[in-house]
């Protein structure tokens, strides 16, 4: 009886592997599939010229399959007729992607986080990067506190993760004009 049981349990596993490799999955959670998983779902043509490939590809999936960064920082998210949230086919727009405007009140609009013309996301060097979004201070003004930004949750992200995602943002299309520092 038991060894029925067993192999009853291995089937079961052997078959879930099985379909989640026929549907393209990989939970094997491993940094590889993460990174090969980014370059597929980035929507934007990538300039991987003097990159770290293996950066930009794992950033791309923390921006796009974990950190949601295109819901506040790409005005409007979704091209028309290709809002998930309306149960359309997500269409990403590009054309906007990552570069800001999204109004949270009178007072508060997402920034652009795209390249400037140096490379530069959002027009800051990795280590101001790495520091706002640790800390939470404003790029515009060090004295007040991002409100919107989810900093506190970002910043709990290890400093591998945070290179990954400026690299991923030096790799995508500079759009629009850029905050002067």
């Amino acid at each position: 009886m038991r060894a029925k049981v067993v192999l009853l349990g291995l089937a079961v596993i052997g078959g879930a592997s099985f379909l989640s490799l026929a549907s393209g999955a990989d939970d094997s959670g491993s940094e590889q599939a993460r990174i090969a998983r980014g370059f597929q779902i980035a929507p934007v043509k990538l300039k991987l010229k003097g990159r770290n490939r293996d950066l930009v590809g794992l950033g791309s999936y923390i921006v796009n399959a974990q950190g949601g960064c295109n819901d506040c920082h790409t005005n409007p998210p979704y091209k028309e007729g290709g809002d998930p949230f309306l149960g359309q086919p997500e269409k990403i727009n590009t054309d906007g992607y990552l570069a800001g405007g999204t109004p949270f009140g009178p007072e508060i609009v997402s920034a652009n986080i795209t390249p400037d013309d140096e490379g530069k996301p959002a027009g800051v060097t990795y280590q101001e990067f790495k520091k706002y979004l640790r800390n939470g201070h404003d790029p515009d003004d060090p004295d007040e506190l991002l409100q919107v930004m989810p900093w506190p949750v970002y910043g709990k992200m290890t400093d591998h993760d945070l290179r990954a995602i400026y690299e991923y943002l030096s790799a995508i299309p500079s759009i629009g004009p850029h905050e002067e520092e």
